[in-house]
């Protein structure tokens, strides 16, 4: 049996989020905006978020302190200004970070402890309207919010239904204020998902039919992401984004996000990069383990194989040693013990796990 469930409404479009603002006031009187220090500005989005509250008759305050990779402490702290506001929903604007740290606040909201929140322990959230400003994460149409765990020092996701948001808005023109490295990093993320999302052990076949969709839109993007994109290329990718998001949400990721989390927690490395540095040599060995649906996803692309895929990702993230064999040896132990090897398909061992780490770092 097969289910299928996505209850996000999705409005995409130049200007919906202040063309659409009768869609805040659906959900109360008085909302959060949670945000990183800079980006909702930097991209227009915030102010586009003010108009349209405005306009709603909605009383809004600013939690402006989400740091990249959140912590659990500081979503507790936005949990309490929330519940302080009298927050009636949450608001969450930005890349991955911020989409992510609003969920968890939306859930901290009534007094969850630091235990509860990392278990999942709670049956109900505040409601969560997501306005992306990165083409990457897709966080805005799922029901994961990843958190920094600095006790554990490691990466945590919380997946929980209450966490899908309401409403997602898409507008492209929030993404134009990125760099080239941040937008080849949050696409390669994109990518990830969907790919991950289709080799996944629980993908049905209603999840492979989108995840090849985005695949396909962003392999045709992979030769420009380090230049100039078109209005039309960001609307491309921050779709794809979105359905990989959608593939996700069914599916789960497999075990390259679970490599790439100590990478970004102990070495600081954006996790779209982290995913991408690994991407070429994890395909390499799943088709060496006789995972037929990765030669899917290279067609998809319209790419000549493997090595070729390779190539590509080597060129965008231009590969450094930046970890050592005696760390590599240490993650490929955590990655193994963790339940991400349910989802990911070839029977993996430690030892190929180790052999990704090595030759990607050409340790």
């Amino acid at each position: 049996m097969e289910t299928f469930f996505m209850p996000v409404k999705v409005i995409s479009g130049d200007g919906c989020v202040v063309e659409n603002y009768s869609e805040f006031s659906k959900l109360g009187k008085r909302a959060v905006i949670v945000t990183g220090r800079s980006s909702a500005r930097k991209s227009g989005a915030l102010f586009d978020i003010e108009d349209a509250l405005n306009k709603a008759g909605v009383t809004y305050t600013l939690f402006d302190k989400i740091e990249n990779n959140p912590s659990v402490e500081t979503v507790l702290e936005g949990g309490v200004f929330a519940r302080e506001f009298g927050a009636d929903f949450i608001i969450a604007c930005g890349g991955g970070s911020p989409l992510d740290a609003g969920k968890a606040i939306a859930a901290a909201y009534h007094g969850l402890s630091r235990k509860d929140l990392l278990g999942g322990n709670f049956s109900f959230a505040l409601p969560i309207i997501a306005i992306p400003t990165t083409a990457g994460t897709g966080s805005e149409v799922t029901q994961y919010s990843i958190l920094t765990d600095n006790e554990d020092e490691t990466k945590v996701s919380i997946a929980k239904y209450d966490l899908f948001p309401k409403t997602a808005f898409l507008d492209a023109k929030y993404t134009e204020a990125l760099g080239v490295a941040d937008t080849v990093n949050t696409a390669i993320d994109a990518l990830s998902h969907a790919v991950e999302g289709y080799l996944s052990n629980y993908s049905t076949d209603l999840s492979d039919f989108i995840a090849l969709e985005a695949i396909k839109i962003i392999g045709k993007k992979l030769p420009y992401l380090n230049g100039r994109l078109s209005k039309k290329d960001r609307e491309d990718l921050l779709y794809a984004s979105m359905i990989s998001g959608i593939v996700i949400s069914q599916t789960k990721t497999t075990a390259l996000h679970k490599m790439g989390y100590p990478l970004t927690y102990y070495k600081n490395i954006p996790h779209g990069r982290a995913n991408g540095l690994m991407f070429g040599e994890y395909l390499r060995v799943l088709e060496r383990l006789g995972v037929k649906k990765v030669n899917d996803c290279i067609c998809a692309m319209n790419i000549g194989g493997v090595d070729d895929f390779c190539r590509i990702m080597s060129d965008l993230m231009k590969p450094s040693g930046e970890i050592t064999a005696a760390e590599a040896k240490s993650y490929s132990e955590g990655v193994i013990k963790h339940s991400v090897m349910n989802y990911t398909p070839g029977n993996m061992t430690v030892e190929d796990i180790e052999y990704i780490y090595t030759k990607s770092f050409n340790l």
